[in-house]
């Protein structure tokens, strides 16, 4: 290190690098510290072993050591080593910025490894690579009058630290081999830490132990055929099976609807879905009058997928408990429901209720779960919506899939990080009574697994599934709101707190400048925050509550060519996505939150391009601005990239919304038709049917208040009179019925598009 600033007000600089690669190893390497030096040299010489197929960035960070204080952080450079030439030495200089004086002088020389190449899976983003497990047993020296603890540690490792009792008849305790499953090629090491020592103590050599005789074995585990997570971007085997079928009731029904003199073939079938904001009670309600309006119509049957987020998950997984619903009258689920929205709540805070919540927790802990805040609100969402416990779980609804009767139901929630915001860092996820799974890494679980253990790609603990009550409590959590949420509903922009809170991260070049291919990160000086704006940043993104699940994706590393991946670049729209250490940092959980947190739509997984899907049916719910969530959407997808059609406003829509709007892009290949429906009181205030004009009797019918603060349906509204269900009920219903032509002028546009797509 040359050249660098004071930083101690009375002696020079103590430094020492650090120099951390986690996907070579989970151990960070140090130098010595060089004492009173502003020109420290090292001259030490350390080795990693890189997959060249995984994107490797060293992090190199300059220290300053300080006995009575955190020490300083003085430089930190980001470099992706796939820029190294093999099998030469180079010597790089790394500066804080073009300007700076201070330089750090690193020689660095890529050489290929010996021995057998190793075996891994990849969809391009994400890799899989070979899992060792080793086995421990442990057995005594010599008889002990007393118990014995050790703590076995292999850092890096899916089981970490785990605990063995040597009782003083030799047995131990937990009986059989004690396992570590762990990379093959990262390495690790074996601590023990003996009783009453408290320091770690390496396996090598086995006699350092002195009162224990260890027995280690290790084997490959299972091929990469036998994952036990699907690996990549393409829709499921069940969902495609589902498709096939789906697809003759919905020819059917657009025979019917339209009078057509033929069938239509399979690929004239046009992919219809139908998308929801989030809005509580309300969206519930909502749902069940828009779903009975195209009922009526006979359009039902041409919808292949339904998604919702918030309150319309509460409506999905309310209809799907029955297995042919959509062939039904929807009269009796309606009924079920207006009971419960009526009902008084009271009773979910009485004392024969708080024991069960706490019975139900307890158990939800000791099958393996994590539990939060976000499982009593699943639990207090379980008694609003039900007479008493609710069995079902989300992959039960295959059964109302299984000839292709309904419509397949998308839940979405969206995953987040702490110490981010939500616009800064959030992941799109997706859960189907199939498969629950991420769509940026294009990595997905069985429904049935969600919530248990995986690393790397093998599932280690099985916990049993989640009822869907604590399900709906993650979808429609309203405690995952932090103070930079609120600060956006006041202001349009982030930035006055990212100045002062926000990492810097600027890109510079090393000296000698290397050739850089596409795929290949520049280097970067990153500047973490100071300690009062550490503390502001945590206070402004810190959220109530979180739901928490294991992490599915845990021992997964990116590939090399991530950041050039279609699939990956789709939804690549966090901080952290050119930060690939901290992208995929292998955490225990996943959080994840209600996501009306982001833009409050459900349509991210139906604008993945393999579902291939012609009309989107746009039913806005939302107590807020209708608008204003299309208006976020559009943005959204044009940045990224994703054709969605162009939204042409005016200030006096705006102002005054009318029940339907018609959006298209025919320019813009595979852009889906937009029928936005906006839950509006409209011609609704003079009409209680299309056509049919109300008498002055019955004007009072048509009286909602839908925006202002003292609305019956306002967000936070848990209980609704019969009135007002049954009125929001019609309303809804209504808005669909009245604009029949133009829902019916959109599925004619998609049937010829798919006819000239033949020719």
């Amino acid at each position: 290190m040359r050249n660098l600033q004071r930083v101690d007000t009375l002696t020079q600089a103590d430094c020492y690098v650090s120099l951390w690669l986690p996907t070579a190893t989970r151990e960070r390497s140090r130098t010595k510290t060089v004492r009173n030096s502003n020109n420290p040299v090292w001259n030490e010489t350390f080795y990693f072993r890189i997959q060249s197929q995984v994107k490797n960035v060293l992090e190199l960070t300059v220290y300053d050591e300080d006995f009575a204080t955190p020490d300083d952080h003085l430089l930190c450079a980001l470099f992706d080593v796939a820029k190294l030439p093999i099998e030469r030495t180079v010597i790089l200089y790394f500066k804080p910025s073009p300007q700076a004086k201070e330089e750090l002088e690193v020689e660095f020389k890529l050489e290929a490894a010996s021995g057998p190449h190793e075996v891994i899976a990849t969809n391009g983003v994400v890799v899989c690579r070979e899992l060792c497990c080793l086995e421990v047993e442990v057995a005594e020296k010599m008889q002990q009058k007393s118990k014995k603890e050790l703590s076995l540690t292999v850092k890096g490792s899916f089981e970490g630290t785990q605990d063995i009792t040597l009782g003083p008849d030799g047995v131990a305790s937990p009986s059989g081999p004690t396992k570590f499953h762990y990379i093959k090629y990262a390495e690790p090491t074996l601590d023990v830490m003996l009783p009453k020592k408290r320091r770690y103590h390496p396996v090598s050599p086995l006699n350092s132990v002195p009162f224990v005789y260890l027995h280690l074995q290790t084997h490959n585990c299972s091929c990469h055929q036998d994952l036990d997570m699907r690996f990549g971007f393409n829709l499921c085997s069940e969902e495609m099976a589902f498709l096939g079928k789906r697809k003759k009731y919905v020819a059917s029904a657009l025979k019917n609807v339209f009078h057509l003199q033929q069938d239509l073939q399979d690929c004239e079938v046009p992919v219809v879905a139908i998308i929801t904001t989030g809005g509580g009670l309300k969206s519930m309600t909502g749902l069940y009058g828009s779903l009975m309006g195209l009922k009526k119509l006979n359009l039902l049957d041409c919808v292949t997928y339904i998604s919702g987020l918030s309150g319309t998950t509460w409506t999905m997984a309310n209809l799907y408990r029955d297995a042919y619903w959509s062939q039904k009258d929807l009269d009796w689920h309606i009924g079920e429901a207006q009971k419960h929205a009526t009902k008084c709540k009271m009773g979910c805070f009485s004392m024969d209720r708080m024991k069960y919540y706490n019975k139900q927790l307890c158990q939800r802990k000791e099958e393996g779960y994590r539990t939060s805040f976000i499982d009593l609100w699943g639990l207090m969402i379980e008694y609003l919506l039900n007479d008493g416990k609710d069995p079902h779980k989300l992959s039960e609804q295959q059964e109302a899939l299984c000839d292709g009767q309904n419509p397949l139901p998308i839940y979405v929630s969206v995953c987040v990080r702490d110490n981010y915001s939500t616009n800064d860092f959030k992941e799109w996820v997706e859960f189907t009574p199939y498969e629950v799974g991420l769509l940026k890494y294009g990595a997905f679980v069985r429904t049935e697994h969600f919530g248990s253990e995986f690393f790397m790609g093998r599932l280690l603990k099985k916990v049993p599934e989640s009822r869907i009550c604590y399900l709906q409590g993650m979808w429609s959590s309203i405690f995952s709101v932090n103070l930079l949420q609120i600060w956006g509903l006041s202001h349009s922009s982030e930035d006055f707190w990212k100045r002062w809170t926000q990492d810097r991260i600027e890109e510079v070049d090393e000296e000698p400048v290397l050739p850089t291919r596409p795929h290949e990160l520049r280097t970067r000086m990153y500047t973490p925050p100071g300690p009062l704006a550490s503390f502001l940043r945590g206070a402004l993104t810190d959220r109530f509550s979180v739901a928490q699940h294991h992490n599915f994706l845990k021992g997964y590393q990116l590939h090399n060519n991530y950041m050039e991946n279609e699939h990956f670049c789709r939804w690549k729209d966090t901080v952290l996505d050119s930060r690939p250490n901290q992208l995929v940092q292998n955490s225990d959980q996943l959080g994840m939150i209600d996501a009306g947190f982001f833009i409050n739509t459900s349509s991210p997984p139906l604008l993945r391009p393999q579902r291939e899907v012609d009309v989107i049916i746009y039913l806005s719910y939302t107590t807020g601005s209708h608008t204003s969530t299309l208006d976020k959407a559009y943005k959204y997808y044009s940045e990224q990239k994703i054709p969605f059609p162009k939204i042409s406003l005016t200030d006096e829509d705006k102002k005054n919304l009318k029940e339907c709007y018609l959006f298209q892009d025919s320019d813009v290949p595979g852009c889906p038709i937009v029928i936005f429906l906006p839950l509006v009181n409209d011609t609704f205030r003079e009409y209680k049917a299309p056509g049919v004009k109300r008498c002055c009797s019955e004007m009072e019918e048509g009286q909602l208040d839908l925006t202002s603060r003292c609305s019956p349906y306002c967000m936070f509204a848990v209980r609704y009179t019969d009135e007002n269900y049954r009125r929001l009920l019609k309303l809804s219903e209504y808005n669909i019925l009245n604009n029949s032509q133009m829902i019916m002028q959109a599925l004619q546009i998609a049937m010829q598009r798919r006819r000239q797509k033949m020719c």
